[in-house]
């Protein structure tokens, strides 16, 4: 019965018919409701509806499948009449109709490629409901659809034997087609081989036939659609999808390039990028090889048009993946662009060329890009089109194409600044020479001339911003490039930038005071392409912390500061340092992350307190820091990861104290145990070397002494303002044995490991002598008996103690 019911022609039908119906669909659009049938029609869709709940045997239902699907395609039935159908069918037949057509089995009387179509078609038409897409019954015929669009429709080993001798076996199996190939990979991909599903080895793989069209765009249909589902992404990585597509597009199976193409694009968009490239690098590099290949070798126009495509094949700059291929696709890719760049390219063309080679930029830098030349006319078309843009007249709104186009020059512009910026801090003849991933000195120059003008647009840009704009997420792309350039450069446009501190400072404390999920935070969370389980989530303490560079470095200047006294920045920075130590508090062995924001934010504080005493002394927030690094200091003490920022906490509280009157009163008990830390953490930083030589640096120090060593010197420097301006610490002094300990080391040690080190302890100890007579006594008898040691090299100290 069913071979009379269920002929290829009525099959091949129904398909052209539901593949017109999709043709200008992604796949993943549901159903319109209520369906457009007549009265007539409707009549006959309930006896068939009837018939299908009533069938006795597979038979009766593949016969009324078959006159459902060819009265109405799935795009046309409604929610109601589909869930009918799965009632009566489930998911139970069209699996095992792809089963019994993969395996080859001869029992249903029918070819594969028949149970093959209705198999599939019912699938998609079933998976245009949401709710049906996320069955899993639905999700375990994923990998034999994959198999399909990878390797074909499976022909039976007499068959196979018909195609050595006449092509037309291919022709009789699929009308729509003549194409035959060898099946290379029969194993269906994905995390399981469903029961019945061909396991053979490369040496006994059948031969197969391609798919026709209409039958590779329903499993497109229901991969899309799941796709399409909050977590179909990860549904589909975790079924092999993605290597399984790239196979089937390297093999140029139906429908691949125009399907398979826009659906792994989709995916590598999404949340598993990430893990997408971890798990399967080798087919993703081998897909990625052959669009640069297919982008070298095709005319400029279609060039063009590919430009925008090619983004999202890239692996993500954070990938360790940086191999020889690698290295070579990116090559070939900017050999392909060099002379579109240097092209005449309309608005549209020229922002897709940037857009690429800003992605390429992240992922391999300047090295693979070219010659000097060539970046520096990349970087000044880059700045060249910012200025056009955001150079408008006040009120000019810009489109989300100039937006995504300037937000790859933000990334050009920002690559070129670290560049020239390394070149320019090192006018040696080594640097100046011109290598392929170097500018020389003069090409810097100009690479910086053109960044200056390209950051006055960005500017006046900024300027006619309001509140009301705040949460425009291409506003924070243009203040995030500013702090890039103000992080590095903050010599030019003094006056510009001086009058826009007021909109920097309201910006970031707008989204610092941000409740998490909303406004820009809300965005970024749904925009990410992050794994969250890799990756901390977004929040509007973020803003800030692009900032920060830039307020270290302009606090230690007269005219900004000012300005950002003026704002009550200081209060802000320390809300934003009380709330990361509130963070860091809960932490604790392996979890102890070090946060550099706050450690920038401890320097920006120190500037403040090191240039503006008499803000320091009545501010409220200044009182409020000091209580808080009472309190983290001893906890930061016990924490070798976070030396850098006890670093910081420990300078910063000493030169808060150093401040504040001589104490009346006996010390209270937070700043003696602050005090008692602090004396402890920097008596920490060396120790006694090999065979009284000079002193070295303790193990835990000597990792980040680069980054530290200032601030140790500076800390004993605050130390010694600390001892004149309170002599009561003095006591503490010799308490906590960091007096003792530190004469011994000086008459142990031939010297301390830098000059200055040596000057900053001196200090110190004159500081002591002078305010102690019994710290005195000790010294002068350590001097006595301390020989040639580095004591005896004081002479300062000396002096110090003849008076």
């Amino acid at each position: 019965m069913a071979e009379s019911l269920v002929s290829p022609e009525g099959v091949s039908t129904q398909h052209h018919s539901n593949s017109e119906e999709q043709s200008d669909a992604d796949g993943s659009s549901p159903p319109p409701e209520p369906n457009s049938l007549s009265a007539a029609q409707r009549e006959v869709l309930e006896r068939c509806l009837h018939a299908l709940t009533h069938a006795k045997n597979d038979s009766h239902i593949l016969a009324a499948l078959l006159l459902i699907t060819r009265l109405c395609p799935a795009s046309q039935l409604d929610r109601v009449t589909l869930h009918r159908v799965f009632e009566a069918v489930g998911f139970n037949l069209p699996a095992r109709l792809l089963v019994t057509a993969v395996r080859g089995s001869q029992s249903s009387g029918l070819p594969p490629e028949e149970l093959l179509s209705l198999g599939t078609a019912l699938l998609a038409a079933l998976s245009t409901d949401p709710d049906m897409a996320t069955h899993p019954q639905l999700l375990s015929t994923i990998p034999l659809l994959l198999g399909l669009l990878e390797s074909g429709i499976p022909i039976s080993q007499k068959q196979a034997q018909h195609t050595t001798v006449s092509q037309s076996t291919c022709s009789d199996l699929s009308p729509d087609t003549n194409a035959c190939s060898t099946l290379t990979d029969q194993s269906t991909p994905g995390e399981e081989v469903p029961k019945g599903s061909s396991g053979l080895g490369r040496e006994d793989e059948p031969a197969a036939c391609k798919l026709d069209e209409a039958l590779a765009d329903d499993c497109y249909q229901v991969l899309n659609t799941v796709c399409s589902l909050s977590r179909g992404p990860d549904q589909l990585l975790a079924r092999g999808t993605i290597p399984a597509l790239c196979r089937a597009v390297l093999k140029k199976q139906t429908l691949s390039h125009e399907k398979g193409l826009l659906l792994l694009s989709n995916l590598l968009s999404s949340s598993i990028r990430q893990r997408a490239w971890s798990k399967h690098p080798s087919e993703l590099l081998s897909l990625l090889a052959s669009i640069s290949q297919n982008f070298s070798q095709a005319p400029e126009k279609d060039r063009l048009e590919m430009c925008p495509r090619i983004p999202q094949f890239l692996p993500p700059p954070e990938s360790e993946l940086q191999t020889q291929e690698l290295q070579g696709v990116v090559c070939s890719l900017w050999a392909t662009l060099c002379p579109m760049v240097q092209g005449k390219l309309s608005i549209d063309q020229l922002g897709n060329v940037l857009v690429l080679s800003a992605c390429l930029l992240d992922l391999s830098g300047w090295e693979p890009a070219g010659s000097p030349k060539f970046c520096c006319l990349l970087v000044n078309r880059a700045c060249v089109e910012v200025r056009m843009v955001l150079e408008e007249p006040p009120g000019t709104q810009l489109s989300a194409q100039q937006q995504h186009t300037l937000t790859a020059c933000y990334r050009i512009m920002e690559a070129a600044m670290e560049q020239a910026c390394c070149q320019g801090a090192n006018p040696s003849p080594a640097h100046s020479e011109t290598a392929v991933a170097g500018l020389s000195l003069q090409q810097s120059r100009q690479v910086l001339g053109a960044l200056e003008e390209a950051y006055s647009a960005v500017i006046y840009y900024l300027q006619q911003m309001d509140p009301s704009h705040y949460d425009d997420p291409f506003l924070f792309a243009t203040f995030r490039s500013l702090c890039a350039w103000l992080a590095e450069e903050t010599s030019c446009l003094k006056e510009e930038v001086s009058a826009l501190l007021p909109f920097l400072i309201g910006y970031a404390k707008h989204h610092l005071q941000e409740r998490k999920g909303k406004g820009l935070s809300e965005w970024m969370s749904k925009m990410s392409v992050s794994d969250c389980s890799q990756a901390g989530t977004w929040t509007g303490e973020d803003v800030l912390r692009y900032l920060l560079p830039a307020l270290c470095h302009l606090s230690a200047e007269d005219g900004p500061r000012k300005v950002l006294l003026s704002l009550d920045t200081p209060a802000m920075l320390v809300h934003f340092l009380s709330r990361g130590w509130g963070v860091l508090r809960t932490q604790s062995g392996k979890t102890v992350n070090r946060d550099p924001g706050l450690e920038t934010a401890c320097s920006a504080l120190l500037n403040f307190t090191v240039t503006e005493p008499d803000r320091v002394r009545t501010d409220a927030c200044f009182a409020s820091l000091e209580a808080m690094l009472s309190e983290a200091l001893p906890v930061l003490l016990h924490k070798s990861r976070l030396l850098v920022l006890a670093a910081n906490c420990c300078t910063l509280g000493l030169m808060i104290g150093r401040l504040k009157p001589a104490f009346t009163d006996p010390v209270e008990s937070s700043q003696r145990r602050f005090f008692s830390c602090a004396l402890r953490f920097l008596l920490g930083a060396l120790q006694v070397g090999d065979g009284g030589g000079q002193a070295r640096l303790s193990p835990v120090w000597e990792p980040c002494w680069e980054e530290v060593n200032e601030l140790w010197r500076l800390g004993l420097q605050a130390l010694a303002g600390c001892v004149s301006a309170q002599p009561s610490i003095t006591t503490l002094v010799r308490e906590e044995g960091w007096l003792q300990s530190t004469l011994s080391l000086l008459e142990s040690s031939s010297g301390l490991p830098d000059p200055h080190s040596q000057q900053a302890l001196e200090e110190a100890l004159c500081a002591i002598a002078r305010q102690c007579p019994l710290c005195r006594q000790d010294i002068s008898e350590s001097m006595k008996r301390g020989g040639r040691g580095s004591l005896h090299g004081m002479a300062q100290l000396r002096n110090v103690l003849k008076d």
